[in-house]
């Protein structure tokens, strides 16, 4: 699996608070840094991911009940990127209504937010390629979102049985994809993963600075 990426968590966050919670996206703090977004499905661990890279016990909240985050949370990192928690989608026993307003936060930050550099879309490993989460990232596609996978709770499963599963999501994208996006594998609990979306973030910092591309 060349393409996937796994690891022990390195990278130092020297700082990482939390800044503001918004309802739509013109609530959102000023565009003026880079941006990096999480969102996936309610239960998939986003909030327990963040923590493990950010190192911070309880900077996203956790909760038992999925669908906890309701709102566009803001996070200021090493003073100079922003972190972007999102609502989850796709659960269930929220109400219709509901589920139409929280697609709606989402849609609108996505498609409206200048300086949104990539987005992370968490997939449960231990699942197949589930209908919600194709549609989704298709619909990233169609929509010119950049974004790259990140695989969660990898520490359920052996290491060949991640390997498979995550095979079996790559064979899924190239039925309509000509390329897959980046791949991570990840595990909160394990600490597993985290550096190298870091790194990915970094690395991705530095090139916006060569290349002179400034957010306002």
């Amino acid at each position: 699996m060349e393409d996937v990426k796994t690891s022990i968590f390195s990278m130092v966050i020297k700082t990482a608070e939390f800044v503001k919670s918004s309802s739509r996206w013109q609530d959102c703090p000023e565009p003026n840094m880079p941006e990096y977004a999480f969102i996936g499905r309610s239960n998939v661990g986003k909030s327990s991911l963040i923590n493990a890279m950010m190192n911070h016990k309880d900077l996203a909240k956790t909760s038992q009940t999925p669908g906890k985050t309701q709102l566009i949370n803001h996070f200021l990192v090493n003073e100079n990127w922003s972190l972007t928690d999102l609502p989850g989608f796709g659960y269930a026993r929220v109400s219709k209504s509901m589920r139409r307003d929280f697609e709606k936060i989402i849609t609108n930050y996505i498609l409206n937010r200048t300086n949104l550099v990539n987005l992370f879309v968490l997939i449960d490993i231990r699942l197949a390629p589930q209908k919600i989460d194709l549609e989704f990232m298709e619909w990233c596609g169609e929509s010119a979102v950049p974004f790259s996978i990140a695989f969660t709770k990898a520490d359920k499963l052996k290491p060949g049985a991640a390997d498979k599963n995550v095979a079996v999501y790559r064979e899924e994208l190239l039925k309509t994809w000509e390329e897959v996006p980046e791949m991570f594998v990840t595990s909160a609990e394990k600490k597993l993963g985290g550096d190298l979306i870091l790194d990915f973030i970094r690395t991705t910092n530095e090139m916006l600075v060569k290349n002179n591309i400034k957010f306002s």
